[in-house]
């Protein structure tokens, strides 16, 4: 594998412990990355289960696939390219009949943040970018720049990125580009530097990091994909399958949680009515009432895992609802 993907897998004591994969179950992460979390899963459902991984990402497939060969020789693997708000489709044409273990692990894989041609990264400069899959998507972060207009460059900002200073990077983008194209990162962080005072660029981390956070959401569709492929993964789940998710920011986390709620529900009619009429019946019943949060251990050893969220739901019988 190269050195590239190789990261450390986070949360992976609660993963393990929540999912609890078993020997011939079938396990399925929709965020496959460097394979940290598959390796490990697989390893618990070998030799006769199946583990499956998901990504759009040709040099992440191609780096866990050498790394699954090596450390779980004797497992069965089955690495699809997409992403995993199609996830219907990519089971369907995968054949596989139902999921015991699902995982989405939404953060950005460090690979990606690394590879300074990708445009993801506000520490080296390269064409702005930021696609997952760059044969897939056609509208990069440039053209994202050059062409929303204020009103909605300050909107992602805001809400993808929590960025205060929304509204005067939003301006400072289109000041600068009617003089000249912002095609960089590193033109951008000037960008976003000039429009952030400067007694607020002194705390609070890089002052890029919101915006870049922002764009890369808005590139992906990020959130537009989450509650999709999280439908598909309880309806792929077999009766007791375990699905877990873990997010890195509060939207990300609004969604699963409104997600799993929603799924969760009993009847939902007046309480006045003498039977139900609503036919309303719980699909998943969901195990973190409140999220799971890295142990002060790992956060030393991995930074990453400071902000990490997860959340857990069950698949119920639902056959004789």
């Amino acid at each position: 594998m190269t050195d590239e993907y190789r990261h450390t897998p986070v949360m992976l004591e609660e993963v393990l412990r929540e999912l609890d994969p078993k020997p011939g179950e079938v396990v399925c992460d929709c965020t496959l990355g460097g394979a940290g979390h598959t390796v490990e899963l697989a390893k618990r459902v070998a030799p006769t289960g199946l583990s499956i991984g998901i990504d759009q990402d040709d040099m992440a497939l191609a780096a866990a696939s050498e790394r699954f060969e090596r450390e779980v020789p004797d497992g069965r693997h089955l690495f699809l390219k997409g992403n995993f708000g199609d996830l219907d489709d990519l089971l369907v044409k995968a054949q596989v009949p139902g999921v015991d273990c699902f995982l989405f692990d939404l953060g950005v894989s460090s690979p990606q943040l690394d590879i300074p041609m990708r445009g993801f990264s506000y520490n080296e400069d390269a064409p702005l970018d930021m696609r997952m899959d760059p044969g897939k998507h056609t509208q990069t972060a440039a053209e994202v720049i050059q062409n929303y207009d204020e009103a909605d460059l300050a909107r992602i900002l805001r809400v993808y990125g929590d960025e205060k200073f929304a509204n005067r990077i939003a301006a400072e983008i289109c000041r600068r580009r009617d003089k000249e194209p912002i095609e960089t990162t590193f033109q951008l962080v000037d960008v976003i530097k000039t429009a952030i005072p400067a007694a607020a660029r002194r705390h609070g981390g890089h002052p890029a990091r919101k915006t870049f956070q922002a764009l890369r959401i808005e590139v992906n569709h990020e959130l537009d994909v989450l509650e999709r492929g999280l439908e598909s993964a309880v309806r792929w789940a077999n009766t007791g399958g375990r699905i877990c998710v873990i997010s890195y920011h509060s939207l990300e986390d609004r969604i699963t949680k409104h997600v799993f709620s929603e799924m969760s529900q009993g009847c939902i009619c007046p309480p006045d009515l003498p039977v139900c009429v609503c036919g309303h019946v719980p699909i998943v019943e969901v195990r973190t009432r409140k999220p799971l949060q890295a142990s002060e251990a790992e956060v030393a050893r991995n930074p990453r895992a400071r902000s990490a969220k997860t959340r857990v739901a069950v698949k119920l019988d639902v056959t004789g609802a």
